[in-house]
């Protein structure tokens, strides 16, 4: 193993060992003691259920990574990217053309491993703590869906980038950030219209006492929305969420079945005033041009490896392309995306209690609020103990505790 070799799997398993300890923390942090907020929420028999189901789920990912992480290391270093590289190179098309198979065959490769532990993980762990509502049919219709889409979507970026880099140069990395950027923005419009209802139905939310209590505020808060639809979830899972998709005079806010069924019209009230507030406070504008400055870094970084003769070397390859400069980079990479994840989950958490603020503010209702919270941490039998290392680095939202703790904060200050 070459010492450039050993420096990309190095980073492989830093990635790994973090991300382990995190979880290995996160599991000894539970406590038996159901917190008093929610109590009359969660009695004793389903609040180990929830636990249980915290170590089901962590002892799967640890896992999980471990085989992707040998399976890795030994596709590396026993020259399977070289292997991958040739047959592609042996069908004689152009680079961009050889590019796509090359990548094709290694996401094919990766999506087929990775099929027993997607089935485990919803017909074994979802299904035994009562979750899973999929039927095998769909399952592998959807499996299918996602192989389609991802190689239409992901092969057009992919070919694009590697035609940018083979012919513009030092600014090949500008070009093609601009136009990923164009693309994403592009996605963000068509996806809810084109892609989402090929994997599930949404129907207009039927007139009732819902749809005018949501109107009513969305119109006082001069927010501007296409539509209030309901998402047929129920098909998949009896997990429930909320959800705004599109943008601009498009967006439309999604509500799951199961969501519906479960929450006071209060607090369905509530949890959309917070999905309004990221709108109102600028949230999402921040999200996303954070999200492409980080874009920016990255194409720029890539720039100065995409035709390391080191890098090449660290994957036992042969010979050096652009393709394949694109996708070693990304092992490089990694270490710098667990840091931008971390800052861009940091932000996420200040949006969020944010959001709340402007929920409780506006609709006046924190208990109701509260009570949204309290639900939808029951239903998805959510960790209301989270170790704090886990927290700062993957927690996109705050604990729900530290979240009820704010709301209160809010309407005592305001009484």
């Amino acid at each position: 193993m070459s010492a450039y070799t050993l420096l990309i799997v190095s980073f492989l398993v830093l990635v790994y060992a973090v991300e382990t300890i995190a979880d290995y923390l996160n599991v000894k942090n539970l406590s038996s003691r159901i917190p008093e907020e929610f109590e009359g929420y969660y009695d004793k028999e389903k609040y180990e259920k929830a636990q249980d189901y915290l170590v089901a789920r962590t002892k799967f990912s640890i896992n999980y990574g471990a085989f992707f992480l040998i399976a890795q290391i030994v596709f590396i270093t026993k020259g399977g990217f070289n292997l991958a590289d040739r047959i592609a190179v042996s069908f004689g098309f152009g680079e961009i053309l050889t590019g796509l198979i090359f990548a094709g065959m290694l996401l094919l490769t990766l999506a087929i491993l990775k099929i027993p532990f997607s089935a485990y993980s919803t017909f074994v762990i979802e299904e035994k703590f009562g979750f899973n509502r999929m039927t095998v049919k769909t399952f592998i219709s959807d499996l299918i869906k996602s192989w389609i889409i991802g190689a239409v979507i992901g092969g057009t970026v992919f070919a694009a980038i590697i035609w940018f880099f083979l012919s513009f140069g030092k600014f090949a990395w500008l070009y093609a950030f601009f136009a990923v950027v164009a693309f994403e923005l592009l996605i963000m419009f068509v996806y809810p219209v084109i892609v989402m209802p090929l994997f599930n139905k949404f129907t207009p939310l039927e007139d009732g006492e819902l749809k005018t209590s949501v109107e009513e505020y969305a119109k006082k808060e001069n927010f501007k929305m296409k539509g209030l639809f309901k998402m047929d979830n129920s098909k998949r899972s009896t997990k429930s969420n909320a959800f705004f998709a599109g943008f601009g005079k498009f967006r439309r806010i999604v509500l799951f079945d199961t969501l519906i069924q479960k929450h006071t019209v209060d607090e369905l009230t509530s949890v959309l005033a917070h999905e309004m507030g990221h709108f109102k406070l600028g949230h999402v504008i921040r999200q996303m041009i954070f999200g492409f400055a980080a874009m920016a870094l990255m194409f720029f970084l890539l720039s100065f490896f995409i035709n390391s003769p080191w890098l090449f070397e660290a994957f036992c390859m042969d010979f050096r392309s652009v393709y394949a400069g694109i996708i070693f980079f990304g092992f490089l990479y990694a270490p710098i995306s667990m840091l931008i994840g971390i800052i861009s989950s940091g932000i996420s958490r200040k949006h969020e209690y944010e959001a709340d603020a402007y929920a409780v503010t506006t609709y006046k209702k924190p208990e109701a609020m509260a009570d949204a919270l309290k639900k939808l941490s029951v239903d998805n039998l959510s960790n209301l103990h989270p170790h704090p290392f886990k927290v700062f680095l993957e927690y996109s939202h705050p604990p729900v505790l530290e979240r009820i703790k704010a709301i209160r904060e809010i309407k005592e200050h305001d009484a």
